[in-house]
């Protein structure tokens, strides 16, 4: 359908009658679960031996899912074995689960819209996001901004702390940067290609790890005066502009800064506080969540 025919669409629906949204509704809750149906589908290979899928047999069916055994390792599995959607159940909500994480709500407001318990929301919010989690820029190209942003480290959901517990706040023990501020590299070109790194620690070694196999070597990095970035530039020989924020440049030549990337760890900042700190365990799972969201905002 053409994007005009779509819109004029879109501005009729505030006509309708409630039996008429009611049919709307029921008819776009079949759309959406027919991919469920590509569930039904061989998998590429057995997830226990790495066999071609030519060696997995039809086996049946358990719990509405095709079943195939492996001439090679004699195990059997279904399409879900093997991955972070394995051992799910009530598979019918997970589209509209699906579309309350795209609105970005909260476990219990989502359990409630899925009529599902609150501990299976919060379990499938992470089954859900440990693929997302691994989906990101993996090469990144022309004007390459990046800075990192920090996160206070958190315990949260565990019953005994390795540390003394911190008052309501979210304050850490120490001022600035300190033993107990994760430390995440952010690393975004014009084009919007994003990366996020997990730092151990913030100096030249890990920041060349990162950075290295995602930055071509034609580009032009953007950062701010911190020597870390000017230790990878003159390692690897990649054009590097250096913003002193502090003496107030924060333009260099009119179209070299890092206020791309700034804008994203604030809206990145912004759209964690409604989860009221996360876990740190959890952290790689947010970020890409929030890439996920960033990517097919448009959309």
């Amino acid at each position: 359908m053409l994007e005009q025919a779509f819109s004029e669409y879109l501005q009729q629906l505030n006509l309708l009658t409630d039996r008429q949204r009611t049919r709307l509704a029921r008819a776009l809750s079949g759309q959406v679960k027919a991919p469920l149906g590509e569930l039904g589908t061989r998998p590429a290979s057995c997830p226990r031996c790495g066999a071609s899928a030519e060696r997995l047999h039809p086996w049946g069916q358990s719990h509405g899912l095709p079943r195939y055994r492996c001439q090679g390792c004699g195990k059997t599995c279904n399409p879900l074995t093997g991955t972070p959607l394995a051992h799910l159940r009530r598979r019918e909500q997970w589209p509209r689960y699906a579309q309350e994480m795209i609105d970005g709500v909260s476990v219990r407001a989502a359990a409630k819209q899925c009529q599902i318990d609150k501990n299976t929301a919060f379990l499938w919010r992470h089954r859900f996001l440990q693929q997302v989690a691994r989906h990101q820029a993996t090469h990144e190209n022309g004007i390459i901004e990046a800075d990192e942003t920090f996160f206070l480290e958190s315990f949260k959901g565990q019953r005994h702390l390795p540390r003394t517990a911190r008052r309501r706040g979210g304050v850490g023990r120490t001022r600035g940067i300190s033993a107990d501020q994760i430390a995440v590299l952010v690393v975004r070109d014009r084009s919007g290609e994003t990366a996020n790194f997990r730092l151990t620690k913030l100096d030249a070694p890990h920041v060349i790890a990162a950075l290295h196999p995602l930055i071509a070597p034609d580009a032009v990095l953007c950062t701010d005066g911190a020597s870390v970035y000017k230790t990878f530039a003159r390692l690897t020989g990649v054009a590097h502009r250096a913003l002193n924020v502090q003496q107030g440049i924060r333009v260099i030549d009119g179209v070299f800064h890092i206020q791309n990337v700034n804008a994203y760890d604030s809206r990145l900042k912004t759209w964690m506080r409604r989860f009221n700190g996360v876990a740190t365990k959890y952290l790689d799972n947010y970020l890409g969540w929030r890439r996920l969201l960033e990517r097919y905002r448009n959309a």
